[in-house]
């Protein structure tokens, strides 16, 4: 959110630190966390997503990025065409769209696990695997032989031909640690209700 003023009795500008704020603009920003306000999600929950777009995208943020595994999937969390379809769009729409009005089907996404995803690994798995949201860090979800696993066998952070959930979130935490830094985060502020 953009910087503010106090503004009225029983309300003040909470500061924050967004993780990969800096490689976004002042709209996206009020859009993600009108959609985390939405959702009921803390502001861990907003750098959670954060990084998993920031991981998805190669740390573009672009809404146009394509899967380079072949997948075709799309955009800010890799929309699947078949995902899309499910969402009412497409992914050649999708990539013609903003940050901010992809956002709009980032938010559609996440709205069946929203209440489940507690964890970075659950936010995640949202993305990539659903099912597993909420599991076992050690549930394991794709297996050497399999063209799931062949798209994502850089998950696979120990070789062993198995990616666990605990596995495949290892790259998106480093990306939460990565956004973190003050070349790629920044402050911003939010107006919360006071207690």
């Amino acid at each position: 959110m953009r910087d503010v003023e106090m503004i009225g009795s029983g309300r003040y500008p909470l500061r924050v630190r967004l993780a990969w704020g800096a490689h976004v603009s002042d709209a996206f920003v009020d859009a993600l966390f009108a959609l985390a306000a939405g959702f009921g999600w803390s502001l861990d929950h907003v750098n959670w997503l954060m990084a998993c777009m920031a991981f998805e995208t190669g740390r573009t943020f672009d809404p146009a990025q394509k899967n380079l595994a072949g997948s075709g999937a799309t955009g800010l969390i890799q929309f699947m065409p078949l995902t899309a379809r499910g969402l009412g769009t497409t992914t050649e729409a999708l990539a013609a769209m903003t940050p901010v009005e992809q956002l709009d089907y980032v938010e559609a996404y996440f709205r069946p696990y929203h209440a489940r995803i507690s964890t970075l690994p659950d936010m995640y798995l949202a993305i990539l695997m659903p099912a597993y949201v909420s599991g076992p860090g050690g549930a394991v979800m794709f297996t050497d032989g399999t063209t799931a696993y062949r798209q994502n066998a850089g998950l696979d952070a120990n070789t062993d031909g198995r990616i666990t959930k605990d596995e495949a979130s290892q790259r998106v935490q480093a990306m939460l640690i990565e956004g973190q830094l003050a070349a790629n985060s920044r402050d911003v502020w939010q107006a919360e209700e006071a207690a």
